[in-house]
């Protein structure tokens, strides 16, 4: 019936396939017609298809014999079974003159060749050797009109550059002339994803579906009728169409979107269809373990407050990040109007599709404070996405800033592996208090229909910010598993600081010229190691970090090899929950092999803060590089740290989703 060409087959041809393994064909699909004495019928007969004739009405009870004659001979082939012990004369079946096309196929193509569509395109199958068409969904901005928008939102194409985004197909149908009147070919998706593509044709004016004509979508439906008119010079007609992808995978939508081609008559049954599923590109996360992303616009972000209130900071930080040779984006005061943190309004993550370079593309929490229209108004752009999800049912809180969702590097867990690593979410508990907070539902179940990076919930809630970068982060390491994940640890802290008091150290001061809400800061290490009530409280705090640390371990397959534990302390805010005592070092910004880590004025001893040394006896020995930053009155205070004021654009994993084996 036709060819549908499209931009859509994962891996292409650029390698030969494994063959599959032989599998049983598929039963054969036969239509069946019946002739009626006195009537003539005309017919469709879609080559390749069988074709059932039922003659029993039109013998004649001495009947001997039949025959169909049908017209051009060469397209058609009538195999005849006599399954009744009567036959007659001569037969002709009148008007079954009509054989569309050499051959009923769909084709797909990426963009330097074409595939041709069979049975392997009609469904999705994850893995290494699975097989499928995949869609990119839409949401840069290649319009310049600075609305402000993504591309999927409108109805319309862009220009050029909108137009690359999307997926070619093309319908091509071979046959006769021109169809009966009462036989249709319509191109159509289920009416329940007609909002999840938009499909556009892209004929000439002269055509009655004119140029760049929305023909499916959210605006027009799911169904649109295909005129037949063939080219005489070859019995050709040919459709162009692109096709964008309008929603990720969420809740209500597994992220497959099926095409349908089909010849139907009248109001009957298809006679004939062939379709294409695609499956929508999800969103994807990358971990602190890749590097920053190689790009002519910067990699890193920070605020500027106004007054130049965190001006050394933002200096100490472009040390590191000059270091590391990542350029920095330094968000003026006018555009994040007085709200420093970077990490909690927004994820950089990416979507890919075979034969397009990567699309980052930005996840744009429910929080919306200062740097609500940072997203939309400096990110999102030419090949840059953007993405949000927000409920109306739910007042945000603040496990839906995004310093609460972080995600793991590769791993191998319970036999299960995750070569894009593991998404993770602060929550509260599931058996200590059932009015926690929660992440929206919103946002958890769009991570969570990404598939790809299947997502663990932790417990975060006894933090009073309650994110988890308070207490985990993970680094690249030398040697085990290519990293390490750093836990804040109070009883690694209270057996550091009895340490130094057993050396002789426990007059001296920490945090010494530093104030606390007006109040001098400065304690020695004994007066620390006897104050009863801290102690008490970071008992249960450990406990609360110790349960994280066993589904870490769970949950990730790591080892106590795989973690390491930083100093730290916590203390009660006043009946809300734990806050950072002093500057929390796991809560850093990693760019490759370089750490800016909050700096922790602990005790000096030999000319240099101890703990930063004991810091970096752990760190330094796996190829890492610690640097630390002053970020005591501009975010500690404020209860931040380094990596809360931050944020990192990184290059995507090296391994295909579509590889991904669920």
């Amino acid at each position: 019936m036709g060819k549908c060409l499209g931009k859509l087959f994962r891996d292409g041809a650029s390698r030969e396939p494994k063959p599959p393994p032989a599998k049983p064909k598929p039963p054969v699909k036969a239509r069946t017609i019946r002739l009626t004495p006195g009537t003539s019928r005309s017919e469709v007969i879609v080559v390749g298809q069988y074709l059932a004739v039922d003659l029993s009405n039109i013998a004649n009870d001495d009947a001997v014999s039949y025959e169909i004659t049908p017209y051009p001979k060469d397209d058609v082939i009538v195999r005849m079974k006599d399954e009744r012990p009567r036959a007659t004369g001569n037969v002709a079946a009148g008007g079954m003159d009509n054989a569309l096309a050499k051959k009923m196929v769909v084709y797909v193509y990426t963009r330097s060749h074409s595939v041709e569509k069979d049975d392997k395109l009609s469904t999705w199958e994850w893995g290494p050797t699975g097989h499928g068409a995949v869609l990119l969904v839409n949401n840069d901005n290649d319009d310049f009109e600075e609305n402000f928008d993504p591309d999927h939102k409108n109805s319309r194409i862009d220009g050029p550059l909108d137009l690359k985004d999307m997926s070619p197909m093309v319908v091509r149908m071979r046959g006769p002339p021109k169809l009966p009147s009462d036989f249709s070919i319509r191109l159509s998706t289920p009416p329940e994803t007609a909002d999840k593509i938009g499909m556009f044709c892209l004929q000439p004016d002269d055509t009655p579906l004119k140029s760049e004509k929305h023909i499916i979508g959210p605006d027009t439906g799911n169904v649109v009728e295909l005129d037949y008119r063939v080219d005489l010079r070859d019995n050709t007609t040919t459709y162009e169409f692109a096709v964008e992808g309008l929603h990720y995978p969420d809740i209500t939508f597994d992220g497959q979107v099926s095409i349908t081609l089909t010849l139907q008559r009248g109001r009957g049954s298809p006679i004939f269809e062939d379709t294409v599923v695609f499956q929508v590109a999800p969103w994807i996360m990358t971990p602190n373990t890749l590097p920053p992303l190689e790009l002519l616009y910067s990699q890193a972000f920070v605020c500027e407050m106004e007054g130049g209130e965190n001006l050394t900071f933002i200096q100490e930080l472009q040390e590191v990040t000059s270091a590391a040779s990542v350029p920095l984006v330094i968000v003026p005061h006018v555009d994040n109007r007085g709200d420093r943190w970077m990490q909690d309004e927004i994820e950089l993550g990416y979507s890919h599709v075979p034969g397009k370079e990567v699309m980052p593309v930005v996840l744009d929490s429910p929080r919306d404070r200062g740097l609500q229209n940072f997203a939309k108004m400096q990110l999102l752009g030419k090949d840059f996405g953007y993405v949000t999800r927000y409920s109306q049912d739910e007042e945000p809180n603040s496990l839906d800033s995004f310093g609460n969702l972080e995600v793991s590097p590769p791993v191998t867990a319970n036999g299960k592996k995750y070569p894009l690593g593991r998404i993770l979410i602060g929550s509260t508990s599931p058996t200590r208090n059932q009015y926690g907070r929660r992440m929206m539902k919103v946002v958890r179940s769009f991570l969570k229909a990404q598939r790809v990076q299947s997502p663990i919930e932790l417990y975060s809630d006894w933090l009073a910010v309650g994110h988890i970068d308070e207490f985990m982060t993970f680094v690249p390491a030398r040697g085990g598993k290519g990293f390490r994940l750093l836990l804040a640890s109070p009883d690694a802290c209270y057996a550091y600081l009895g340490w130094l008091q057993g050396q002789g150290h426990g007059d001296v001061p920490l945090f010494e010229g530093k104030e606390r809400y007006g109040t001098p800061a400065a304690v020695t290490v004994q007066q620390l190691l006897q104050d009863s009530k801290l102690r008490e409280e970071n008992q249960v705090f450990q406990d609360d970090i110790d349960w994280n640390r066993d589904k870490l371990k769970r949950e990730l397959g790591l080892t106590e090899g795989d973690i390491i534990d930083i100093p730290a302390l916590f203390k009660e805010e006043e009946g809300s929950g734990a806050g950072a005592f002093f500057p929390d070092m796991v809560n850093m910004i990693v760019l490759g092999r370089h750490l800016g880590i909050p700096k922790p004025f602990g005790p000096i001893v030999d000319g240099a803060c101890a703990f930063e040394s004991y810091v970096k006896s752990l760190l330094e020995p796996l190829g890492l590089s610690c640097n630390f930053i002053d970020d005591w009155s501009s975010y500690h205070l404020m209860m931040g740290e380094v990596h809360c004021g931050t944020n990192t654009l990184r290059k995507p994993f090296n391994y295909k989703w579509w590889h991904v084996e669920l």
